[in-house]
C-alpha cells in the first residue's frame, strides 16, 4: 500500500531544455511535451539567436515516474539537453 501511495504523490519540478537544432528537433520536442501536457503548469520558450539554440523552461506537477519518463524521452533526442530539479 505504501508504494502505491508514493506513486500517487505529485511533485513540483523545474525542467530546463536546450534544443541545439530547432528546425530539426522542435517537432519531436513538442510532440513529447504535448503527450505530457497534463503535467505542465507553465512553459516558457526563448530562441537564443546569439548562440543558435532554443531554451525551454517548464514547471511540471506529477509523480516522479512521469517526470522521469518525460525528461528521459526528451533527453533521448540527439541535440537536446535536459536537466530537472524536483523542488517540492
Amino acid at each position: 500500500m505504501e508504494n502505491d501511495e508514493k506513486r500517487l504523490e505529485t511533485r513540483l519540478a523545474v525542467i530546463g531544455i536546450i534544443v541545439k537544432n530547432r528546425e530539426q528537433d522542435s517537432q519531436k520536442v513538442n510532440d513529447i511535451l504535448s503527450h505530457y501536457g497534463h503535467l505542465v503548469v507553465g512553459r516558457m520558450g526563448i530562441p537564443y539567436k546569439d548562440k543558435g539554440i532554443s531554451v525551454i523552461s517548464l514547471i511540471v506537477d506529477g509523480n516522479t515516474d512521469d517526470i522521469g519518463a518525460l525528461t528521459g524521452k526528451l533527453g533521448n533526442i540527439k541535440g537536446v539537453r535536459v536537466k530537472s530539479v524536483v523542488t517540492y
